[in-house]
């Protein structure tokens, strides 16, 4: 049986990696829920913006957090770009699924191209660095990534529910046809909603280059776990993927200190499967 120490550093463990869950995962819900598009890429703009923070970092010295200023109105631009293109093919829920892998497949293939397959690990004054509160530890980069995003998450949530933005892209996804005999402008909300996903893939990247070393196959890695915590969350609930991350990463955390770490893997996918049989609506 592990000790007391070791249970509640797991436990701090999984708090931590949720909150990186619910970052990758916030954009990911957005776009499912609200417009219907399974976007995949959504991953691969996440280690993109990954790459960037660490080259902006490394080549200009600039702190991560100020290459944040760059990343985030690219990526806005990225998703907006992007969504344009899916709306001029008509590309549909399911044909998204394809397209969006096509996109990915592209995007690492870009970062090979620029970065090579081998490893980048960003080391900045904060890596290593970690608060100690009686026996446990508290990374400084994953409180960070937590705290933002709860922030993100808290923000966007209040954007949905509070502005006219907002409630109109609600009302656009439960009925597009309702919405539009009522002046709501689905197309340009869409596009908007569109850049705000992207820069929130942006955000997620510039942690992950804190948080990890970095190489283009791992684009591949988050997807399963980060997929579930959407669908459990709910898709379109800007908190949904925050906390349905801190749940699975705790689940993992604590599985991998009371057995092994092989068993890890499983437990997002037994949660997604018990909630999509208990609440089937959720897709």
């Amino acid at each position: 049986m592990p000790s007391a120490t070791l249970l509640g550093q797991s436990l701090l463990s999984g708090v931590f990696v949720g909150g990186l869950y619910g970052l990758l995962g916030l954009g990911l819900s957005l776009s499912w829920g609200l417009l219907r598009l399974i976007n995949l890429a959504h991953f691969a703009l996440a280690f993109l913006g990954a790459y960037l923070t660490y080259q902006l970092s490394t080549t200009f010295g600039l702190n991560p957090f100020l290459t944040l200023v760059v990343v985030v109105p690219a990526f806005f631009l990225i998703g907006v770009v992007l969504h344009a293109l899916f709306t001029r093919f008509g590309v549909t829920e399911f044909t998204s699924l394809l397209v969006t892998f096509g996109v990915t497949v592209v995007i690492e293939s870009v970062i090979q191209i620029f970065w090579t397959a081998d490893f980048r690990k960003l080391e900045t004054p904060l890596t290593g660095v970690s608060l100690r509160i009686g026996p446990l530890y508290f990374p400084l980069v994953e409180v960070l990534v937590l705290a933002t995003g709860a922030a993100l998450c808290g923000v966007t949530w209040a954007w949905l529910r509070y502005t006219y933005v907002g409630k109109a892209l609600r009302a656009s996804a439960e009925d597009p046809v309702m919405a539009a005999a009522f002046g709501v402008d689905h197309t340009r909300l869409a596009l908007i909603l569109s850049g705000v996903s992207g820069a929130c893939a942006g955000v997620a990247g510039a942690f992950l280059a804190l948080m990890s070393a970095l190489a283009p196959s791992q684009i591949y890695g988050p997807i399963g776990v980060v997929f579930a915590a959407v669908i459990i969350g709910g898709l379109g609930n800007p908190l949904g993927p925050l906390w349905a991350g801190i749940v699975i990463g705790v689940s993992e955390a604590l599985t991998m200190a009371l057995t092994a770490p092989a068993w890890a893997p499983l437990v997002s996918f037994t949660l997604l499967i018990v909630v999509l049989i208990a609440r089937p609506e959720r897709v």
